[in-house]
């Protein structure tokens, strides 16, 4: 009877010891969520730019679409690859990073070469080319890979945080903030895009109040689409250009990282009542910079080498 009572005990301490194990995996989990929320911000605003102008129906099959890529990006190859580098290979996870960063800023910049300087299609070329099956496979292709980069960050980051803890620990709190990561970024773009369909219902309903809501939401949603498209585009350079700062940090060339810090601790000490945002603003605007600079030396280099073959 008392080893009965000996064998509860230890399975009560297990069982103890296992729930606080749990918990301090989801705390983890919380806290390198935490950490990347700003790359989760861009990510969010990043993706409704791929559904824009698609016919109501197919927005969240679309949305669904990317939201599977988004979580196989994660799960399937930045994590297991994450998980190998960190135990294997450590130095290669910086270089690797400023790789994806250069994309975002080349994605970025070609963005703002198509709008000054790209082809514009009339009405009825554009409603052909988003009916079209290979369009959406297009979008869909699109956003998985710019996705992925972010993807990479946002675990990159949540990596770094919990690096202290056992592989398998590191590899559950991972696959924790990427499932959490994933529901909240495209729960809140299904909401974003399917805003308007609302509204024309509230529009449809008796009630006066109800009405001019929905009429608001009606008439707000494509001015709401159109400023995330350009945030979506900003946070592209954005983030690529922090992390080529970044990058270039760790590998000893500190002088963009420390200058751009310097300059936002001034600018936030001239304005004091608002110094964090100030900060803030000058960090984001000087990696957008540096975005717009690398992605436009890129764009220019692709669309400079076409011209140079025809020209032979």
């Amino acid at each position: 009877m008392s080893g009965l009572v000996a064998l509860l005990d230890d399975v009560a301490a297990l069982a103890k010891l296992s729930a606080a194990s749990i918990d301090d995996i989801g705390a983890a989990a919380g806290r390198a969520g935490a950490k990347a929320v700003g790359v989760v911000i861009d990510d969010t605003a990043v993706t409704p730019r791929y559904v824009t102008g698609f016919t109501p129906e197919r927005e969240l099959p679309i949305i669904w679409r990317i939201a599977k890529g988004s979580l196989k990006n994660k799960i399937v190859f930045i994590l297991p690859a994450a998980l190998l580098l960190s135990q294997f290979l450590p130095w290669a996870l910086n270089p690797l990073l400023m790789v994806g960063g250069a994309y975002l800023c080349f994605e970025g910049a070609e963005k703002v070469y198509e709008a000054i300087w790209g082809h514009h299609e009339d009405g009825t070329e554009q409603v052909i080319k988003l009916a079209s099956a290979a369009h959406e496979e297009k979008m869909v292709a699109g956003a998985i890979r710019t996705d992925f980069i972010l993807s990479a960050e946002i675990m990159a980051i949540s990596l770094a945080e919990v690096a202290d803890q056992a592989f398998f620990s590191r590899a559950l709190i991972l696959v924790l903030v990427a499932l959490m990561i994933t529901a909240l970024v495209y729960g809140v773009v299904g909401l974003i895009v399917k805003t308007d369909d609302f509204g024309v219902r509230l529009a449809s309903s008796k009630a006066r109040a109800a009405q001019s809501i929905g009429r608001g939401l009606v008439k707000g949603m494509p001015v709401v689409m159109s400023a995330l498209s350009v945030i979506g585009t900003a946070a592209m350079l954005w983030v690529g250009g922090h992390i080529i700062i970044d990058g270039l940090d760790k590998f000893g060339l500190s002088w963009p990282a420390h200058t751009l810090h310097d300059l936002a601790l001034a600018a936030g000490h001239a304005i004091p009542f608002a110094e964090g945002v100030v900060e803030w603003l000058v960090e984001t605007l000087g990696s957008a910079l540096v975005g717009v600079v690398l992605g436009g030396i890129i764009v220019a280099a692709l669309h400079l080498r076409p011209a140079k073959a025809a020209a032979h």
